[in-house]
């Protein structure tokens, strides 16, 4: 080895160093006891293993330390069918009584993670599932692991309000998704505050957690602008070196937030860059690179696989007027071979891990990215 490798090997261990104890440091934060959830949502991976669990019952975000951190070999397909049936069989219950929640992949062991209610209805009991690529399921025991867990302070109450088709309990949506993005965890959902519509960014380690900001968006198909409508799901996208959320909501307005704009009791305006179409509920997006290039997939209720170039995104203007309830703005493709998507994140290796509907069969499986 001459001189110049030599050095380099040095400059790389001795960069690499304190980043090991750093994360090292996050575990070690995490102290060892009951996770008392009441609930299990929104699932999104950091450092280490830990993964943030939304608990929207108990208005409350958790880090779990999952000890699974030894690194996958290769990149494995995932190929499960009737996940449903055999996560009811690990929880002791049948298919018909579990909802699964949310999917998230361990980008260092590429186990998948299912966020599960068992049972139906404001008792169901939650719990979190691993998944290996053979189809090996366990449950993530919940009694004396170590976590911390950040409460929010101002979650809507927990109770029934409304009538008719627009009675609904608030505190379902306290979390309506998460993410981990350099050292701190971003929730989506709604608060107790007059912009209901709330972002909040948590530093971690968990400390105090803030009330978030409010946050409002322009509705293209309803011609007015929004406080109460919390976003569904969301991903980080960055846009001329900025950190930027890509949000979408009900029905279905595509949002576009500077992460600098998240500050403590804030009130933000979003970018609205398209209308995805009424009548659609989206439920997951990820976002991945081909051929240099970044692309969005958003999976929904009723309107497939929606395919977003991230040029696209880059260069969408705000919608400023009302607007037919018909798709418009910032276009996107449909991925017509993708049916029945319920949750999906990035496997690795060129993969998208999906849980899918296939007749009376839900599946999960992994899929080559488009």
């Amino acid at each position: 080895m001459n001189r110049e490798r030599i050095l380099s090997t040095l400059v790389i261990l001795g960069l690499c160093a304190p980043v090991a104890q750093a994360n090292h440091h996050l575990t070690a934060s995490l102290e060892s006891r009951n996770a008392a959830l009441k609930s299990a949502g929104a699932l999104a991976f950091g450092p280490e293993g830990i993964l943030f669990v939304g608990d929207a019952k108990g208005a409350a975000v958790y880090a779990l330390a999952t000890g699974d951190t030894k690194k996958a070999k290769s990149s494995t397909g995932f190929k499960v069918q009737g996940i449903d049936r055999k996560a009811a069989a690990a929880l002791g219950t049948t298919a018909e009584n579990i909802i699964i929640n949310d999917l998230s992949v361990n980008p260092i062991s590429r186990n998948a993670y299912l966020s599960v209610s068992r049972g139906r209805g404001p008792d169901a009991a939650p719990a979190i599932l691993k998944v290996t690529a053979g189809g090996d399921i366990s449950v993530l025991k919940l009694n004396n692991i170590p976590h911390a867990s950040a409460a929010l302070p101002n979650a809507p109450k927990d109770e029934m309000t409304g009538q008719g088709r627009r009675r609904r309990n608030n505190r379902q949506s306290s979390i309506t998704d998460l993410a981990y993005v350099a050292g701190k965890v971003l929730v989506a959902g709604l608060s107790n505050e007059e912009f209901a519509s709330n972002l909040r960014s948590i530093p971690f380690p968990f400390k105090k957690v803030n009330k978030g900001s409010g946050v409002e968006i322009f509705h293209g198909a309803h011609g007015k602008f929004e406080t109460h409508s919390p976003v569904r799901t969301f991903v980080p996208f960055e846009i001329e070196k900025e950190a930027h959320l890509l949000a979408a909501y009900q029905c279905t307005p595509l949002v576009r937030f500077p992460v600098s704009d998240l500050q403590p009791s804030a009130r933000i305006r979003g970018t609205t860059i398209a209308e995805l179409g009424n009548r659609n509920r989206p439920l997951d997006m990820i976002v991945y690179k081909k051929d240099g290039k970044d692309f969005v997939l958003i999976a929904n209720s009723s309107r497939g696989i929606m395919k977003l170039s991230g040029d696209a995104i880059v260069a969408g203007t705000q919608i400023p007027e009302r607007r037919a309830s018909d798709p418009t703005g910032t276009k996107y493709e449909t991925i017509k071979a993708w049916t029945g998507i319920d949750q999906l994140d990035k496997l690795g290796g060129g993969s998208a891990l999906v849980v899918q509907r296939d007749g009376d069969s839900v599946d999960l499986i992994s899929k080559p990215l488009p």
